[in-house]
């Protein structure tokens, strides 16, 4: 299982609003040159990401002078799956079976398929983590990161599920 380039490039971008700029304590808007210079992204590939971002409601368009891009909500209110999701999607979605039958109509593992419930089991714990992750948490440095995925990994079945489980037959 991989995370796409739009989903690494996006929370790249998304943090680079969450922070602070030029001494304000409070993280301005940006211009789509400044996410581009700050995370060494091209200029239309931000704009891409800022677009998908701004659909999804995680970003908002501030116009005049001191325009830009700027979070809808406050850093800790943004969950990491959330944002994954507007990027991306999941890693298994409950549809799945549906979208990649093979060449049947239906999927021939259809009733009783042991690698669903894997992913699906997957796809909770990794909803676990990311939903109990925000933006704020990625703030900080690397080692303190380690050290919240960590724990929230260890603790991962005591945290309620956030997300709809996988399918079952």
């Amino acid at each position: 299982m991989k995370f796409s380039s739009q989903e690494e490039y996006g929370l790249r971008c998304l943090l680079q609003l969450s922070r602070p700029h030029d001494g304000k304590a409070v993280p301005a808007a940006l211009t789509i040159p400044e996410i581009s210079r700050s995370t060494g992204l091209s200029e239309p590939y931000v704009a891409k990401l800022m677009g998908i971002l701004r659909r999804g409601g995680l970003v908002k368009s501030v116009r005049g002078q001191a325009g830009g891009y700027a979070l809808a909500r406050q850093p800790e209110q943004i969950p990491v799956g959330e944002a994954l999701a507007v990027l991306g999607g999941r890693l298994f979605a409950s549809d799945f079976c549906d979208r990649h039958p093979g060449h049947a109509h239906t999927c021939t593992q259809s009733d009783d398929c042991s690698i669903r419930s894997l992913w699906g089991a997957v796809q909770q714990v990794v909803d676990r983590v990311l939903n109990h992750t925000t933006l704020r948490d990625l703030m900080g440095n690397e080692r303190q990161m380690a050290k919240l995925a960590n724990h929230l990994v260890s603790i991962s079945e005591s945290l309620p599920v956030m997300a709809k489980p996988a399918r079952t037959q």
